[in-house]
């Protein structure tokens, strides 16, 4: 057995109640310093993007929307809304209104008024950009060529007839959003783009 001075005995009982206190702070100051990743709300936030996308007629009947679907979220969209809608005459003309004065124009509009599309929002940061990307160029014999794995490559079959839509920029997506979803952008501006 030990037997301390007095005096230590004191400093002792101190000691064994002050390491307590100090694991404490510690934990607490430990606990309080260290930076936990979490989502801002400030203007470094991630930034949700809405596109238009649209399996058209081609698409639909040749069975590809379950594929063109998985590709969409396996890409890491997600499919905000959808809907099912056969286009009358009017409807495809006022859609596709920018290519008017073009040679394709009345075969484009009888084309998309052969059968029900499949329009949907999709979500997801750069959705426009990444979802054009995924689709490949308009032409699908290009598409095949130098972009095997989009889904015009996998599903389309010439530069009208070519399985998907996608929106070319935030104004257009805005404006054929509105254009199927009404509610979705009240007061949209119509712009031109060169997408068919």
């Amino acid at each position: 057995m030990v037997f301390l001075p007095h005096n230590s005995s004191l400093t002792l009982r101190m000691t064994f109640r002050i390491v307590p206190f100090l694991a404490r702070f510690l934990s607490f100051f430990l606990l309080v310093s260290v930076p936990f990743p979490c989502r801002s709300s400030s203007n470094e936030s991630t930034h949700m993007e809405k596109t238009l996308a649209m399996i058209k007629p081609d698409g639909v009947f040749g069975n590809y929307t379950d594929r063109i679907k998985n590709a969409i979220l396996g890409s890491g969209f997600s499919i905000f809304k959808e809907m099912i809608v056969q286009l009358d005459e009017d409807s495809a003309a006022t859609f596709y209104a920018e290519h008017s004065s073009k040679s394709f124009y009345s075969s484009l509009v009888k084309y998309m008024t052969s059968g029900p599309v499949l329009v949907m929002i999709l979500e997801k940061e750069n959705a426009i950009t990444d979802w054009r990307a995924l689709i490949g160029p308009t032409d699908t014999h290009k598409a095949k060529i130098t972009h095997p794995h989009s889904i015009r490559a996998m599903c389309g079959l010439d530069s009208e007839k070519n399985c998907v839509h996608g929106s070319d920029s935030t104004q257009s997506a805005q404006r054929e959003i509105s254009f199927f979803f009404k509610d979705m952008f009240a007061g949209g501006v119509a712009t031109e783009h060169d997408e068919l």
